[in-house]
C-alpha cells in the first residue's frame, strides 16, 4: 500500500477534513493511512495493533463519524475501554473530531453517577463509549439498546486482558448483533485476544504498524546518576531549568506518590500526586486540572497512569527505576509524540546502575548521560528568561499606558536603575535566590565509592560491629538508631547489614551523635560504632568488592523476580527516604514500626526488647534464631 500523506486521501468528507484542520493535524499517522480506507471503503472487520500515541483513536473514531446516521437517535456505536480515565478521554476526542455534525457521545464507567448515565442513554445517543463493568451492567438493566449497533471497537485491548475484563467482553460481544463492524486495537496481540478476534470477528484485515525503534525518535531519553536522597532536589532543578515544564513524575509506591507531591507543593509548585487510593471524583479533578493546564505537574504510580492520555507532554521523569524494560518504553511513550518532541529523564542511584543498563540495553535506545544542573547554571537561565519577558513587555507597552505618569512620578530625581532594581527585587527576589538550592552529590563518583563518605561531602560512613547473626536486619537497625539518637528516617542512609557488621551513612551532625551515644566500650573492648576506615568504606572483601557488588554483576531479570535471590536484592536495596521503593505491587510499603521503648513489652524470639541500655543493641537470647520484624 502505497503512503498517503493527508487525510483527503483517505477518502474522508469535507466535514471531517475541517474538523481535523481546526485541531491541527496535517497528515495521518500510519495507523491511520492504513486503517481508514479499510474501514471507509473496503468495510471490513480490522484488527490494528500499534503503540500508544500513534493515534489509534482518530483511525478508528473518523470512520465511525462518517458513517454513523445523525438523524437516528440509536446506540450505532460502542467503543469499550480498560479504563475510565480512558473512556472519557476517547468520548473527549470522539467529541472534538465531529465538526459541526449533530452526534450525541456518551461515556459510560464505574464510579460515576448512573442515574445521570440513564439520562443520557434515555436521551438518546449515537456513540458510547465505556468500560466493560459498566457497559454490562447497563446491558442487564435492559438501559442499553445496541439493535442499531453498526460498529463494536475494543480500544487498548490487551490492558483489558490484564486487567480481567476478557468474560465481561465476551459477554457484552454476545449481546450484539451478528451484522456489526468490530474492530480491535491494541499494541500487543496476546493469544487470549486472537482467540476472541477468531470467534466474534469475521475475516478480519491485519494492520500491523511496526515502531522504527522502540521508543519514540522525538524523546530526547536521558539519565542522571544521583543518590536516592538526593532526588527530590534534582527534580526541582530539572523543573526549574524549564520555562514551560508539563509533565509526569513516576514513582513506584502510593506513599512516596503523596510524599513527593506534598513536597513539590509545599514549595510552590503546581503538582499533585496521582495514586489508586484516591476517588474516581478526585482522579478525574486532577486530570481535569491537567489538561486545563492550571496544574503542570503530576506524580502518579504506574497503576494510576494507566490508561491515561494526556497530550503535549514535556517530560517525562522516572522519579523511580521502572519496574522493567516494558514499563521503561511504556513511561517513555508518553512524551515525543504527534510529531512534537519531549525530554525522558531517569533517576539513577549508585546501586541500581546494573538495573537500569539491563532495562537501557533491552530498550534498545540510546540514553545519554547528563549532571543535575548547577545551582549557579539555574539563576542564570532565570535570569535571562526574566530579562526576555520584561523586554517584550516593553515593546507591547504603548505611550497611552495609564501607568506611564506612575513611572515619571517614580523617576523623578532619582536614579532608574536603583527604582528598576527594586521593582525586580519585590516580584522575582524568591526567583533569584539561589540559596534555596540544596548541595547535591554526584551519582556516579558514589557509584564508584569515590569519596562517597568523605567529611567534604558532609556524609560520614560509620561501622557497626553486629550484623545478622546477632540478629540484625535492616529495618531495625534504622529503627533503632532513630530511636536512640532522634535522628529522622531519611537522615540513616545507605544502610547494609552483613553476616558479622553493618554500615550505614549518616549527615556529619547525626554521625556525630550516634558515634557519642554509643562511645562506651563494648564486651568485646571497642566501642559498638565507628567511623568506617577510608580506605575502605563499604567493607570490601579480599576481591575487593562487596556481596552486594558480587550480586550486582547478575543482571536484572523480570524472572528472577520470585526468587530467594531477588528477595535477597530487596534487602539490600539502599535506603529510600521517600517513602519504600519497593518491587512489589504500589501497595507494599509499610511505615516503620514504633520505636523500641514505645513498643509493650515483647520477645521475638532473639530478643527481649523490655528494656534496652541506652547505647547498646537489645542483647540476644539465642544465636541460632533469627529476628524477624
Amino acid at each position: 500500500m502505497s503512503e498517503l500523506t493527508s487525510f483527503a486521501d483517505l477518502g474522508l468528507s469535507a466535514q471531517t477534513i475541517a474538523a481535523i484542520a481546526s485541531k491541527g493535524f496535517e497528515e495521518p499517522t500510519k495507523i491511520q493511512a492504513a486503517c481508514i480506507p479499510l474501514l471507509l471503503k473496503d468495510q471490513v472487520d480490522v484488527i490494528g495493533q500499534a503503540q500508544t500515541g500513534t493515534g489509534k483513536t482518530a483511525a478508528f473514531s473518523l470512520p465511525i463519524l462518517e458513517i454513523v446516521d445523525p438523524s437516528l437517535y440509536q446506540v450505532q456505536a460502542l467503543i469499550l475501554a480498560p479504563t475510565r480515565e480512558l473512556a472519557v478521554q476517547t468520548a473527549e476526542e470522539i467529541s472534538s473530531l465531529k465538526g459541526d455534525r449533530r452526534l450525541e457521545i456518551a461515556a459510560v464507567y464505574g464510579g460515576a453517577s448512573m442515574e445521570l448515565q440513564l439520562r443520557k442513554l434515555r436521551r438518546g445517543t449515537h456513540v458510547v463509549v465505556g468500560t466493560p463493568g459498566r457497559i454490562l451492567d447497563h446491558l442487564r438493566r435492559g438501559s442499553l439498546n445496541l439493535e442499531h449497533l453498526k460498529f463494536v471497537v475494543l480500544d487498548e485491548a490487551d490492558e483489558m486482558l490484564d486487567m480481567g475484563f476478557i468474560d465481561d467482553i465476551e459477554e457484552v460481544l454476545k449481546q450484539t448483533p451478528a451484522e456489526k463492524r468490530m474492530l480491535c486495537f491494541s499494541a500487543t496481540m496476546p493469544i487470549p485476544i486472537q482467540r476472541l478476534a477468531e470467534r466474534f470477528m469475521h475475516e478480519p484485515q491485519l494492520v500491523k504498524i511496526q515502531q522504527d525503534t522502540n521508543t519514540s525518535n522525538l524523546t530526547d531519553q536521558i539519565y542522571i546518576e544521583v543518590r536516592e536522597s538526593d532526588k527530590l532536589e534534582a527534580l526541582t532543578r530539572i523543573i526549574d531549568m524549564e520555562e514551560s515544564f508539563y509533565g509526569i513524575v513516576f514513582c513506584r509506591t502510593k506513599v512516596q506518590c503523596d510524599e513527593i507531591g506534598r513536597k513539590l507543593m509545599d514549595r510552590g509548585y503546581d503538582a499533585e500526586p496521582l495514586h489508586g487510593d484516591l476517588s474516581q471524583k478526585q482522579r478525574e479533578s486532577i486530570l481535569h486540572k491537567m489538561r486545563e493546564r492550571s496544574i503542570s505537574i503530576i506524580v502518579a504510580t504506574d497503576v494510576a497512569a494507566r490508561g491515561i492520555d494526556i497530550s503535549d507532554l514535556t517530560h517525562v521523569i522516572n522519579f523511580s527505576l521502572p519496574e522493567d524494560p516494558d514499563a521503561y518504553i511504556h513511561r517513555v511513550g508518553r512524551t515525543g509524540r504527534a510529531g512534537k518532541t519531549g525530554i525522558a529523564i531517569t533517576f539513577v542511584a549508585p546501586r541500581e546502575f546494573k538495573r537500569f543498563s539491563f532495562i537501557k540495553k533491552v530498550s534498545k535506545t540510546d540514553i545519554r548521560r547528563e549532571s543535575v544542573p548547577e545551582a549557579s547554571q539555574i539563576i542564570q537561565i532565570k535570569r535571562a528568561r526574566i530579562l526576555s519577558q520584561l523586554t517584550a513587555l516593553e515593546e507591547k507597552t504603548g505611550e497611552d499606558s495609564p501607568f506611564l505618569p506612575i513611572a515619571a512620578q517614580l523617576l523623578e530625581g532619582k536614579d532608574p536603575e536603583l527604582v528598576v532594581s527594586a521593582l525586580l527585587d519585590h516580584f522575582y527576589k524568591d526567583e533569584l535566590d539561589a540559596s534555596k538550592y540544596q548541595q547535591i552529590s554526584q551519582g556516579r563518583n558514589e557509584r564508584r565509592g569515590e569519596g562517597m563518605y568523605s567529611e567534604e561531602s558532609g556524609i560520614t560512613r560509620l561501622f557497626i560491629a553486629r550484623g545478622r547473626k546477632d540478629g540484625l536486619d535492616k529495618r531495625m537497625l534504622i529503627d533503632y538508631l532513630i530511636e536512640q539518637v532522634g535522628a529522622e528516617d531519611r537522615d540513616i542512609q545507605d544502610v547494609s547489614v552483613r553476616d558479622d557488621f553493618s554500615f550505614v551513612s549518616a549527615p556529619l551532625q547525626v554521625a556525630e551523635r550516634i558515634l557519642k551515644t554509643f562511645s562506651a566500650q563494648s564486651p568485646e573492648g571497642k566501642p559498638l560504632i565507628t567511623r568506617a576506615k577510608p580506605d575502605n568504606p563499604n567493607g570490601k572483601n579480599l576481591s575487593g568488592r562487596t556481596r552486594g557488588e558480587r550480586y550486582e554483576e547478575r543482571p536484572y531479570s523480570p524472572e528472577r523476580r520470585g526468587s530467594s535471590s531477588f528477595r535477597g536484592r530487596r534487602e539490600r536495596e539502599d535506603y529510600q527516604p521517600y517513602g519504600r521503593d519497593s518491587y512489589g505491587d504500589e501497595n507494599s510499603y509499610q511505615r516503620p514500626a514504633p520505636a523500641f521503648e514505645d513498643r509493650p513489652a515483647r520477645s521475638h524470639g532473639k530478643y527481649s526488647t523490655s528494656k534496652v541500655k541506652k547505647g547498646s543493641f537489645p542483647k540476644k537470647t539465642s544465636s541460632r534464631k533469627r529476628y524477624h520484624d
